[in-house]
């Protein structure tokens, strides 16, 4: 069965003082993989300002916003559409010995290899007094562990939004117990990482068609390495894994390789930004 999803992402950017001249970058382009097809895609503006597509670091199409003259306010509008597969997320068999997976995990040249997602950054270091907040049982399998760690991320924060921002710590998530998205999936990549499983956040989209938690910008959620599998995807702000509903952007190894929208902006004063993203779907 597949699945037709139409998305809409629109963007407005308000300024107090007049804007002499901006470079902005849009990280929103639905990526393609084995079970996803980019069917097609516009992307405009107010200012009708000159755009260009090209790749970032790890690959990705952004998309490079350069207006030609002075502006208040720039509106943005993208549409897509894309067909999902809709697979069965647990459709892989584990290695029957779970002893040799974690001797992988352990590996000096596994993880040298698999540095960039075992590293942590500045969303995903955890306090010294958290570090051991959940530890992995090794008589159990990895992908065991890492459901079980989806499932404590999910009841251990509660979703909530406007009570954390990009300056917001891990720590101070762990403690007050609140946030979105974002804070939910880097607590599950720290976690990951610190027990020595690579992981990677992911943006994109979510149908929430289904009451899945999830604001009304993109949606973010985590990969994690599984040995002999490869990556699986985990959402745990919903405590599931990742499914046809899940329209995958871009990872990276926290929000800020996956920012939908970065720029240089010359201008004085205060600045806004607003965004909504709206998502529906129809069976093919």
């Amino acid at each position: 069965m597949l699945e037709e999803y139409s998305i809409v992402y629109k963007a407005e950017n308000s300024y107090e003082n007049a804007v002499a001249e901006a470079y902005l970058q849009f990280l929103i382009i639905p990526e393609e993989n084995d079970s996803q097809e980019l069917l097609r895609w516009d992307f405009a503006n107010s200012l009708n300002a000159i755009t260009e597509v090209s790749s970032n670091g790890y690959g990705f199409k952004v998309i490079r916003v350069r207006p030609n003259k002075p502006f208040n306010k720039i509106t943005f509008e993208a549409k897509f559409k894309v067909l999902k597969k809709n697979i069965n997320p647990f459709d892989f068999v584990l290695n029957f010995n779970i002893a040799d997976d974690y001797i992988l995990l352990d590996d000096l040249d596994f993880k040298v290899e698999n540095e960039r997602y075992l590293k942590a950054t500045h969303f995903t270091i955890l306090p010294n007094e958290h570090r051991k907040i959940f530890s992995f049982d090794r008589s159990i399998s990895v992908f065991e562990n890492l459901r079980a760690l989806n499932h404590w991320v999910y009841i251990h924060l509660y979703f909530k939004t406007g009570v954390t921002n990009v300056d917001t710590t891990l720590g101070e998530v762990i403690e007050n117990r609140h946030g979105v998205c974002q804070d939910f999936s880097h607590l599950f990549c720290a976690i990951a990482r610190e027990n020595n499983v690579p992981a990677r956040y992911i943006s994109g989209y979510l149908h929430q068609g289904n009451g899945y938690f999830g604001d009304m910008q993109m949606h973010a959620w985590t990969e994690a390495f599984v040995p002999n599998v490869g990556w699986v995807g985990f959402d745990p702000t919903n405590d599931l894994l990742v499914s046809h509903n899940h329209i995958k952007v871009a990872h990276g190894k926290d929000y800020d390789d996956c920012s939908p929208l970065k720029g240089v902006v010359y201008a004085h004063g205060r600045n806004e930004t607003q965004y909504s993203v709206e998502v529906h779907a129809s069976q093919q």
